[in-house]
């Protein structure tokens, strides 16, 4: 199965907005989110996964060319 998000950051939080799937999650870098996000999708997909199916996720980011240095801190 896979199972697309897009990425964004909404000024404060990086977000991922699963695509066709009922799951939204956040977190303050971009590797928090995700890890946040693989933690949603096993959660989501729980049954799923313990029968065996394989999950795969794709992710689809969007920023700004400038405004990635204030977002990381550098």
């Amino acid at each position: 199965m896979l199972i697309k998000f897009e990425i964004y950051n909404d000024g404060e939080f990086w977000c991922g907005r699963g695509i066709g799937v009922d799951i939204f999650t956040q977190g303050k870098s971009l590797d928090k989110l995700m890890i946040n996000i693989n933690d949603a999708t096993e959660l989501h997909f729980e049954e799923q996964i313990e029968a065996g199916e394989q999950i795969t996720i794709v992710s689809l980011t969007e920023f700004q060319v400038g405004s990635v240095g204030k977002i990381s801190g550098c």
